[in-house]
């Protein structure tokens, strides 16, 4: 019995460890497919955020190449001039368009552009055959309640006599009086109309507001003529007043001083080289414009022969009160736009275009008498397609000559 039982130890104790042999191999694939699973993982994490670290780089430098780099240059200050040069426009001191006040056709007109005319000038007649019917109606209309109120007065003062002897009631004298009351009432409202229509007729004839000269005439013989079409461009006629022509002109806030009232201006156009035309400052705004740091200006010149001509492009030379420095830059700073003349200056790290207004031409360089500061960085050679707020990079600062 002793020597049968020893196999059956031996076979246990092989089994138990068979089965010891294969937990280990177990735990052993279960580590190394743990650590392959995680060396997979690594690399797939290392990929993608090695992407995404060039992507953002490649997005931080395309970013930063977009911004355009610009190099700047400091206003250099100057002494300014004895006088200041300002642009301006010329206008006639009155110019009105003269409107239809009645419909109809035009019959004739008598004046064309360019025609001097008087006050009361007969400009053109206007055909409104409606109109002249109505105010034959209202006269008609007019003589029956005439007719009608001579009538009352009669009856009115003949019942006034009958009730002295008590021939008439009290009632029918006062229906008598009231009626020629009524009557009166009626003749007032028909020469009303009358007059109303008369003047109507009236309108038939458009006359000239004021002595001046035709600057336009939007009508012609035939044409149908409309009561109040004031639409721009629809006028008859237009009459403008030249012996004396308005200029208007925005001065600097820091030339205020030399637009008061009363001091003297001339005028020099390019037409007219090498000539002056003076006149004086008539009055001003008063009060400085919030926007462009101007003040508004009227400058009136006499213009008798008429030499002068409404619209013209003039330039305003007004005499300073003392020498008042004065901002100059390049030539190769400013930028014309459509709106103006602009310079572009740095702040913040960003492009502003900066309204200016231009002095005296050097040459190379001009004087700006107003829209920039000693201390502002103004781009050299801005490139036409900058706007305000654009970012810019300063690659270098230069000096003024």
């Amino acid at each position: 019995m002793q020597v049968e039982q020893q196999p059956t130890e031996t076979t246990h104790a092989q089994g138990e460890t068979k089965q010891e042999r294969s937990g280990v191999a177990l735990k052993g694939l279960l580590a190394l497919l743990l650590i392959g699973g995680a060396i997979f993982a690594y690399v797939i994490w290392s990929g993608i955020s090695s992407r995404v670290r060039a992507g953002n780089t490649l997005a931080a430098e395309t970013n930063h190449l977009a911004i355009p780099t610009v190099s700047v240059i400091s206003p250099k200050t100057t002494p300014g001039g004895e006088e200041i040069a300002l642009p301006g426009n010329m206008q006639a001191f009155i110019d009105t368009p003269v409107w239809a006040r009645a419909s109809g056709y035009l019959k004739a007109w008598y004046v064309d552009i360019g025609g001097r005319v008087k006050q009361g000038q007969l400009l053109a007649e206007i055909e409104t055959p409606e109109v002249d019917q109505q105010l034959l109606q209202a006269r008609a209309q007019l003589q029956t309640a005439e007719a009608n109120l001579k009538l009352s007065e009669v009856t009115a003062d003949r019942y006034t006599e009958l009730f002295k002897t008590d021939s008439v009631a009290k009632q029918d004298v006062d229906n008598a009086v009231q009626g020629e009351a009524a009557r009166k009432a009626d003749v007032a409202s028909a020469q009303a109309n009358v007059s109303r229509l008369e003047q109507l007729v009236a309108y038939e004839k458009v006359e000239a507001p004021f002595s001046g000269i035709l600057t336009a005439r939007n009508i012609d013989v035939g044409a149908l003529v409309n009561q109040g079409s004031n639409t721009p461009g629809k006028e008859l006629f237009r009459v403008a007043s030249i012996d004396t022509l308005r200029i208007y002109v925005s001065v600097p806030e820091m030339y205020s001083q030399a637009a008061k009232p009363g001091v003297q201006a001339y005028l020099t156009l390019n037409e007219f080289p090498g000539r002056k035309f003076f006149g004086k400052v008539v009055r001003n705004a008063n009060a400085i414009d919030q926007s462009s740091r101007t003040l508004l200006v009227e400058v009136d010149v006499s213009n008798p022969t008429g030499e002068l001509l409404p619209g013209s492009f003039v330039s305003v030379h007004l005499k300073l009160p003392s020498n008042i420095p004065a901002m100059t830059v390049p030539t190769n700073t400013l930028l014309f736009r459509s709106e103006g003349l602009r310079v572009v200056r740095v702040k913040d790290g960003k492009a502003e275009l900066v309204p200016v207004i231009m002095g005296r031409d050097f040459g190379d360089s001009v004087e700006l008498v107003s829209g920039i500061q000693p201390e502002d960085k103004v781009i050299v050679n801005p490139s036409d397609s900058i706007s305000s707020g654009q970012k810019v990079e300063i690659v270098g600062q230069g000096q003024q000559q």
